[in-house]
């Protein structure tokens, strides 16, 4: 199967997903500084969102445009990622309501956590497909940060009922580490001959 209507649809999902967290942000009634204060946290949950919904529309793309072509499997994986993305504006907007309290920020990493392993699911099932030998498999190698971001996360979860700002520093060390677009499969495919 071809892999555009599975990236347009994804595109559009990801799109989605950004405009429900801008829209629960609601607009101040007031006019003055404290008002826009009051909603630091959500806009501060919502920034931390929109970088990371942006990581997975980078990568994702990056991850794409290493496979030839799309199977069931992978259609399937795909959809398990997007289903745990979808999530991110009900986190979003519960954990910045909440001032980051300590549940809220233990379900938001639960979400975090959920989207990586998904992520993780779908990179194995496109490498699956291609073989261990394929664009993808010896583009992401070991895969470091891809093994030490869910460790990371999943300390933030634990620790989260104890420092949930801790658990903050660690989603966004996460995100950082991220940030910087994975040039891997770009040096990957630029190295590998036309057709193969």
């Amino acid at each position: 199967m071809q892999k555009n209507r599975l990236e347009a649809f994804s595109d559009g999902v990801l799109a989605i997903i950004i405009t429900i967290m801008v829209l629960e942000m609601k607009v101040p009634h007031g006019v003055d500084w404290q008002t826009l204060k009051e909603l630091q946290w959500v806009f501060l949950s919502y920034v931390l969102s929109f970088v990371y919904v942006g990581i997975y529309w980078n990568n994702h793309h990056h991850l794409f445009h290493s496979a030839g072509h799309v199977t069931g499997g992978i259609l399937w994986a795909n959809l398990h990622l997007l289903f745990w993305l979808s999530l991110f504006p009900f986190v979003t907007g519960w954990m910045g309501e909440n001032t980051f309290s300590a549940l809220p920020t233990a379900v938001y990493g639960g979400v975090l956590f959920m989207a990586a392993v998904a992520y993780y699911v779908l990179q194995l099932t496109i490498i699956a497909q291609q073989g261990r030998d394929g664009v993808l498999a010896t583009a992401v190698g070991r895969d470091w940060k891809g093994k030490i971001s869910p460790v990371c996360i999943l300390v933030g979860i634990l620790i989260s009922f104890v420092t949930p700002i801790l658990s903050h520093v660690l989603y966004v060390v996460v995100a950082l580490l991220w940030l910087v677009p994975d040039r891997r499969i770009e040096r990957r495919l630029a190295a590998t001959p036309p057709g193969e």
